[in-house]
């Protein structure tokens, strides 16, 4: 009689596998006088007694698409399918503005700021990106895009009510606008002090039309 045999898992072939994956997300950088502005709105919040563990100022990024862990040898071709999805897109102006949190009030698990401006040019960039990619196999997303800068995560509850009075007394809060000039395809590495970010490809988008000069929007 016969037994089936079990081929036993070979732990060097599984640690190269791991090597071999990159943990991979789609961005849009801030230019300094925003994340300086962030970095103040995180600072009044603190003084409002939320259990948050805050994102570090300098870390904050607008995400187009997270992508999770895609295999080394993909990488070069992600990166020039996002370059021709986003094709002759013109750069756009965007401005952080209000607080709010996902997914409600009653049970908060993220704090973020908002974003006004250009936000159409914005869903027209993340849709010509989830397009471009989907013929790698990456899976377009089911919900409507809304870009959003995280500010942090609840550690603990926080009293409904209080919260939208919080939310309200934030919601006028803004930075100087700013021009999303390029996407970028990133790499990111867990560590214990924090995720370290690395710039795998940088893909400039055209100024044609682009109001360059700073300004408040409403």
């Amino acid at each position: 009689m016969m037994h089936a045999s079990t081929k036993k898992r070979d732990p060097a072939s599984d640690k190269k596998s791991k090597k071999d994956m990159r943990r991979v997300f789609i961005a849009v950088h801030l230019p300094d006088p925003v994340i300086k502005t962030l970095a103040g709105i995180q600072q009044d919040l603190r003084q409002c007694g939320l259990q948050i563990r805050w994102t570090r100022p300098e870390t904050i990024h607008l995400t187009l698409k997270f992508l999770g862990d895609v295999p080394a040898e993909s990488i070069e071709a992600l990166c020039d399918a996002v370059k021709t999805g986003v094709g002759d897109l013109a750069a756009f102006q965007l401005a952080a503005k209000g607080v709010g949190v996902f997914p409600g009030v009653r049970r908060p698990r993220v704090v973020w700021t908002g974003l006004s401006g250009q936000t159409d040019a914005l869903e027209r960039l993340h849709h010509a990106i989830d397009s471009a990619i989907f013929e790698m196999g990456f899976a377009k997303d089911d919900r409507r895009f809304t870009g959003h800068l995280t500010l942090g995560r609840f550690t603990g509850q926080s009293d409904p009510e209080a919260l939208i009075d919080i939310l309200k007394a934030f919601a006028d809060k803004a930075s100087d606008s700013f021009e999303a000039d390029a996407v970028h395809v990133m790499q990111s590495d867990l560590k214990p002090s924090g995720p370290v970010y690395t710039v795998l490809s940088s893909i400039r988008l055209s100024s044609w039309g682009v109001n360059r000069e700073p300004q408040k929007i409403n």
